[in-house]
């Protein structure tokens, strides 16, 4: 794989990069200043046009749904901005709460925007994802024997983290980690936690599904599916199920003999309806019971953050998350949850702006998808971050999707061009 441009050359760097930039603790700092370099050279080559050197010149004009995301993006930053003032958090927490946002929220607008304008080809992220795929193959055995040879669980925390973070786990460099409620080891790969790598074997195997070269597909595909068993995650495994079929099922709703069955299907119901429910009320219990304790806590967290927000903040949120007590293992209330941290900590408005941006854009790649082959790959994306939005706050892992978010715009241009193939 050649890149065109530089802009192409930095995008397929740091993915091929990426376990060397983990193993010195850095992706969280890559993630968000390829963003604002990227997110910068986008917005000079809009200002420019055709005065910009050929080779990374504008594509075409800034996509409607990316104004929804920067406008929804912003909108965060303001509500930010009240709720620390309303809960008298000063000046020194507003700063470094701005540049959280700067680091986390402003990424999912940024991304998508480089993809959109500047000329990044759909195949350079689809043979990276690939690539990582094959680093990942290769450190495996060492990964997995680890916990069985006697090597330490962390390798070391970077210095890294004294530019500031949610916390040292996103500098720190792991073989694995030990599940505190079975003492068996779990595998995290370059994440910072399990049930985030198996939605990024997720990525990976959606990706590694549109490679036209069977040997990069098959190292893509082995090793997100890799991801997602070795870290246990019951996410994970939802997202390869769902993710992957969901899409390539789209088509089927133009067609008439699709409905049809579908028509057939739901008046079985009548006949089949209390056992399908029976058996479906006993697979979600199956699957809260494989991990009760994160069930609990998780459960907890959300009802927390519920009432407290229902009962002191409803329009703009108490600004930051709040430490947890020991009924929540001290995890903070307003994590573990994108929806229901956005409405302890933003409130009302700033659930609103994801909710508006997320729904649009899931919608347009769903009809896409449905039209063509190119609106898979954007459909099963923004899928994965649907799913990981239930589980995660999705702001603090926008360093880590970022592949995913370029190709999301790179597919608003492919719509806008009526690009039917990869490029």
């Amino acid at each position: 794989m050649i890149a065109q441009n530089p802009a192409e050359r930095m995008v397929y760097k740091a993915m091929v990069y990426t376990w060397p930039f983990y193993a010195i603790g850095a992706l969280y700092v890559v993630g968000p200043v390829l963003a604002w370099v990227l997110g910068g050279l986008a917005g000079l080559a809009l200002y420019l046009g055709p005065a910009m050197r050929e080779d990374l010149r504008a594509t075409g004009k800034m996509p409607a749904l990316i104004w929804c995301w920067f406008i929804g993006m912003f909108v965060m930053l303001v509500v930010l901005w009240i709720g620390h003032l309303d809960w008298g958090l000063g000046l020194k927490k507003t700063i470094k709460s701005s540049i959280g946002w700067a680091k986390g929220w402003a990424l999912l607008a940024l991304f998508p925007l480089v993809g959109a304008v500047l000329p990044i080809r759909r195949a350079v992220l689809i043979r990276g994802q690939c690539v990582i795929g094959a680093w990942t193959l290769a450190l495996a055995p060492l990964l997995l024997i680890a916990p069985y040879v006697g090597l330490p669980e962390k390798i070391f925390t970077s210095p890294l983290k004294a530019v500031g973070g949610p916390g040292p786990e996103y500098f720190s460099v792991y073989f694995f980690t030990f599940d505190p409620a079975s003492w068996t080891p779990r595998w995290q790969f370059y994440a910072p936690w399990s049930p985030f790598a198996a939605l990024l074997g997720v990525i990976m195997v959606l990706f590694a599904l549109e490679e036209k070269d069977r040997r990069w597909m098959l190292a893509g595909v082995g090793a997100g599916v890799l991801m997602i068993l070795a870290s246990k995650s019951r996410m994970g495994l939802v997202g390869l199920v769902a993710c992957t079929i969901g899409p390539r099922m789209m088509p089927l709703i133009l067609k008439g003999w699709a409905w049809h069955v579908t028509a057939a299907l739901t008046a079985s119901l009548a006949v089949f309806g209390t056992a399908l429910l029976t058996l479906g009320q006993d697979a979600v219990a199956t699957f809260k019971g494989a991990r009760a304790d994160s069930t609990r806590v998780r459960e907890t967290l959300q009802r927390i953050a519920h009432e407290r927000w229902q009962n002191e903040a409803v329009w703009f949120g108490h600004g930051t998350i709040h430490p947890g007590s020991h009924a929540v293992e001290y995890m903070p209330i307003g994590s573990h949850h994108t929806w229901y941290g956005l409405l302890f900590v933003k409130g009302l408005i700033g659930f609103g702006a994801l909710l508006v941006p997320m729904v649009w854009h899931t919608c347009f790649a769903m009809l896409d998808a449905a039209r063509h082959s190119r609106g898979r790959l954007p459909m099963g994306i923004l899928m994965t971050m649907v799913l990981l939005s239930f589980g995660e706050n999705i702001e603090i892992e926008a360093y880590m999707l970022w592949p995913g978010l370029i190709l999301l715009g790179v597919h608003l241009r492919e719509v806008a061009n009526n690009v039917s193939d990869q490029s």
